[in-house]
C-alpha cells in the first residue's frame, strides 16, 4: 500500500473530563496526533481539524493512524456510525503494532512484530435495514491469533443517531473497554497467559472497510454500494499515554505514566454495577463460554455462573445448553428506560 501524505491544519487544543482520571485530558486536532493511513479523498477533516469523516465507497475505504507509538494509555473517540443499510460494513477503533490491515479502530503493532504482534480492538459490524449495529471487542497478545478473545454486544441506543464515546484503557495489568464512560469489559493480565497479554508499543488506528465476507451473518449479507458512501464520523480524539521511540524503547521511561494509568483503572462499585448491568442485558457472545470452540476455557477466563447461564439460554448450541427446535428469540436494542438503569 502506498503511504499517503499527512494532512496539515491549524491546531486547536480543547479538553474533556474523563471519568476515573479526575482531570481534564486534552483533545487533539487531527494534525497534532494523526496521519492519513489510506483512502485518498475518503478522509475529510471538519471543524478546523477537530472532526474526521471516514468513508467507504466502491473504490476504497479509509483510515488514519496515530503519529506516535504508545506503551499503555487512555485512547478515546466520539463516533457516529453510518445509518440505514450497512450490511458488510466494518468500522474499527483499535490499538495495534503498526499494521495497516484495514480495520477500523484498534491498537496494534503488526508491522514491527509481524509474528508476535499485539492488538486491542473495538469493531462495529453493520447490518441490514431494520437491524441493529453490533459491537465487538477483541484482544491479541504476542501473535496469539489462534485464541480469539472476542465479545459481542448489542447497544441500548442507535449508534447512527448521534455521537457516543468509545474508550480503550490499557495498563500493564489490565485492559478496560468503555462506552460513554461505562465500563463494558475488564480484561486482567494473569501469570498463566505468559506473553499473550499485549505488552509492546502500539499505534492507534481508525478505519472503515468492506467486510462482506464475514461481518454480517457470516457473509450472508454484503455491502450494497447503492447506499454508498458509508460515512463514519469521529471527534473528541484523545491520545493520553506514554509515547515511545520504538528503536530506543525503554519501559522505565513510562513508569510515571503507567502508575497514573493504574490508579485510574480502578473500577468503582458504581461503575461495576453499571458494567454488570450492561453485560447482563447486552452481551450476546463471549469466547470464554463458547463450548464449540473451547472445551476448556482459555486460562485467563473467569467464569461468571450468571453470565454462563444467561448465554446458554440465549444460544444453547454455542454455550453448552440443551439443543432445542423452537425459534430462538434474540433480544434487540434495550428501551430508553432500561438504558437509564445501566
Amino acid at each position: 500500500m502506498t503511504k499517503l501524505p499527512s494532512l496539515f491544519l491549524v491546531l486547536t487544543l480543547v479538553s474533556v473530563f474523563v471519568c476515573g482520571f479526575g482531570k481534564r485530558i486534552p483533545i487533539l486536532s487531527f494534525d497534532e496526533g494523526y496521519s492519513q493511513l489510506f483512502g485518498d479523498d475518503n478522509l475529510v477533516l471538519h471543524r478546523d481539524g477537530k472532526a474526521v469523516h471516514l468513508s467507504l465507497n466502491e473504490r476504497t475505504g479509509s483510515g488514519f493512524v496515530s503519529q506516535d507509538l504508545y506503551l499503555h494509555g487512555y485512547f478515546s473517540a466520539s463516533i457516529k456510525l453510518p445509518a440505514d443499510y450497512t450490511a458488510g460494513v466494518v468500522v474499527a477503533f483499535y490499538e495495534s503494532d503498526p499494521n495497516p490491515d484495514g480495520k477500523l479502530v484498534k491498537m496494534s503493532n503488526g508491522d514491527m512484530f509481524e509474528k508476535n504482534h499485539d492488538e486491542i480492538d473495538f469493531e462495529f459490524l453493520g447490518n441490514i435495514r431494520g437491524k441493529d449495529w453490533r459491537i465487538q471487542t477483541n484482544i491479541y497478545g504476542n501473535g496469539s491469533t489462534s485464541v480469539g478473545r472476542e465479545e459481542r454486544y448489542n447497544l441500548w441506543f442507535d449508534p447512527a443517531d448521534d455521537f457516543h464515546q468509545y474508550t480503550i484503557l490499557w495498563t500493564d495489568s489490565q485492559i478496560i473497554f468503555y462506552i460513554d464512560n461505562i465500563p463494558i469489559r475488564e480484561f486482567k493480565r494473569t501469570a498463566a497467559m505468559g506473553g499473550d497479554f499485549p505488552s509492546k508499543p502500539m499505534s492507534l488506528y481508525a478505519t472503515i472497510w468492506d467486510g462482506s465476507d464475514w461481518a454480517t451473518n457470516g457473509g450472508k449479507y454484503r455491502v450494497n454500494y447503492k447506499y454508498a458512501p458509508y460515512v463514519a464520523e469521529f471527534s473528541d480524539l484523545i491520545l493520553h499515554g506514554c509515547a515511545v521511540d520504538p528503536i530506543e524503547f525503554s519501559s522505565k521511561k513510562c513508569d510515571t505514566t503507567s502508575q497514573s494509568l493504574e490508579l485510574s483503572a480502578t473500577i468503582t462499585p458504581s461503575q461495576r454495577s453499571k458494567m454488570d448491568s450492561f453485560r447482563r442485558k447486552h452481551m450476546t457472545y463471549s469466547y470464554c463460554y463458547d463450548q464449540t470452540r473451547y472445551k476448556v476455557p482459555p486460562v485467563e477466563c473467569v467464569i461468571n455462573p450468571r453470565e454462563a447461564e444467561r448465554l446458554k439460554r440465549f444460544d444453547p448450541v454455542t454455550f453448552g445448553g440443551r439443543r432445542h427446535h423452537g425459534k430462538r428469540h434474540h433480544r434487540g436494542r434495550a428501551s430508553r428506560s432500561e438504558a437509564d438503569t445501566i
